[in-house]
């Protein structure tokens, strides 16, 4: 049994109900983000899926300097806030620098370290230092019971509200594949495991200036991973993938959102 994270309201791990983080990987305006973030609420609250509402002011890890990024720290949490104000939601965004972290944390109910610095320690303990909840992506390069060190790194600074993430893992050039065996070694962890089933099907770096994925697997690796056991999921999701700023190949449809929410529903209260 996970140790059980506080949200805002809701609890994450310790055998409370699966949660769903979701919203668009990036803030590309602010229309966009109310609209997403109203549609979701009503989805999620169909399902009875305790929502968390995530998308990120900065892509800093972008395959091309001329890709688009988002609105930055100031303009993104400014958007945010209005999501919280508006929807009475909890919010997760990425920080990518020590300098973010402490405007972020004004705002955000979790700090979420992404998977190519999940392992600078100095970073990991500033955004533990905040008292906000910390959600680690495990870096693709990372073997999921190294993400002990990580956890021990977070707890050392006395915060122990800590989930981790899993989204793929590095197979060959381009690729990523996503090991199922990966969720109950980071579970026995005893922190609570989160699934990404949008960035698990993304191909980095895939279309030479922008990042690849297959969207169409995103729901078949969602259900399987809700069926090992997981304590919530992770989706990037869009109006319209097809014309989304970014991480478009990879995100769910919001239309499709509804029949997956309600399949690993069931899913999880039968594995449960």
């Amino acid at each position: 049994m996970t140790e059980i994270v506080q949200i805002g309201n809701i609890k994450v791990g310790g055998g409370s109900p699966l949660v769903l983080i979701a919203g668009p990987c990036v803030i590309e305006n602010e229309s966009l983000v109310l609209d997403t973030a109203e549609r979701l609420k009503s989805i999620a609250a169909d399902a009875d899926i305790p929502l968390v509402f995530k998308s990120s002011y900065d892509k800093a890890n972008r395959s091309s300097a001329a890709s688009f990024r988002g609105p930055g720290l100031s303009e993104g949490l400014r958007v945010l806030s209005r999501v919280r104000d508006q929807f009475q939601l909890p919010l997760l965004s990425d920080v990518h620098t020590l300098d973010e972290i402490g405007p972020a944390a004004e705002v955000l109910d979790v700090l979420q370290i992404p998977a190519f610095l999940c392992r600078q320690t100095d970073f990991l303990q500033a955004a533990a230092r905040t008292g906000r909840v910390v959600n680690v992506k495990k870096g693709q390069f990372m073997a999921p019971w190294d993400m002990a060190n990580i956890v021990e790194k977070i707890r050392e600074t006395g915060n122990g509200k800590i989930m981790l993430t899993e989204r793929g893992a590095s197979f060959g050039y381009n690729n990523l594949v996503a090991d199922m065996r990966a969720l109950p070694v980071m579970r026995s962890l005893g922190v609570p495991v989160i699934f990404d089933g949008t960035h698990s099907v993304q191909l980095p770096g895939g279309q030479g200036t922008s990042s690849g994925g297959k969207r169409e697997y995103v729901p078949h690796l969602t259900r399987a991973a809700v069926a090992v056991g997981v304590d919530g999921i992770f989706l990037e999701v869009h109006p319209n993938p097809e014309a989304a700023l970014c991480d478009g190949p990879n995100m769910l449809a919001l239309k499709d959102l509804p029949d997956l929410l309600h399949q690993v529903k069931e899913i999880d209260r039968l594995v449960r």
